[in-house]
């Protein structure tokens, strides 16, 4: 399972200290992204579609591309595809047909639309994004646990194992049931100068506790399906 530490992580003195971890790149927020190629093991390209989302914007796609396509010929480096958090099917399918041809690029399907496009979509790109959103936009609660056990089961029975899985804004789900494999966050950039007396943290322990706990590699679907009753 990778961890992906969502920047910016400022001052760049306390990034430069995190050298040889993974980094998570918003557009909304991309002035590190020259920095984190140049230390991370692995960079993810997030679309920034939350970021604005939350501000009521909307995203030039043109400007996205200008700024991710030359980053993409690091063979480490993956994006988000352009997606609208609160758009319907169609919208968000016209938007992948639109950005198909981007290398390495992952799809997001989102909680509020349907299992079959959740299928549709893993099927075409061979990786999927799990977003928040609408009823299940807040992570952890019983609805959303909900939907996410659907999700798994459907991958399952759909592939007979679990392709790979990012959940986004998902680090504090590190250790819990479910097998992802990549999750970021910004609780790193957020929280590394509060705490510990003198206002600041340990940013190295912060990050490798986060590093150091892993998801299970399999889906036991009966298993959880009775946790999920239980629950």
């Amino acid at each position: 399972m990778m961890h992906y530490h969502g920047t910016p992580i400022t001052p760049n003195a306390k990034l430069l200290q995190l050298a040889g971890h993974n980094f998570c790149v918003s557009f909304a927020n991309k002035q590190q992204t020259k920095l984190c190629h140049e230390l991370g093991q692995s960079v993810m390209l997030d679309n920034g579609a939350f970021s604005v989302w939350k501000r009521g914007i909307t995203i030039d796609w043109g400007k996205w591309w200008e700024w991710a396509e030359p980053w993409l010929d690091t063979p480490t480096t993956w994006c988000v595809l352009p997606d609208s958090i609160e758009g319907d099917e169609a919208e968000n399918d016209r938007l992948l047909d639109e950005w198909s041809h981007v290398r390495d690029g992952v799809p997001v399907w989102h909680f509020h639309e349907s299992l079959d496009r959740l299928s549709r979509i893993t099927d075409r790109f061979g990786k999927v994004c799990f977003g928040s959103s609408g009823a299940y936009a807040t992570v952890g609660t019983p609805i959303w646990h909900q939907r996410t056990h659907a999700a798994f089961n459907t991958l399952v029975d759909e592939f007979g194992r679990v392709p790979w899985v990012h959940m986004l804004r998902g680090m504090n789900l590190s250790g819990d049931v479910y097998p992802f494999a990549s999750v970021d966050s910004t609780d790193v950039a957020r929280n590394h100068n509060m705490g510990n007396g003198d206002g600041h943290r340990d940013i190295i322990a912060m990050a490798k506790r986060w590093d150091g706990i892993q998801c299970p590699a399999r889906w036991a679907k009966a298993e959880q399906l009775t946790m999920e009753v239980t629950a």
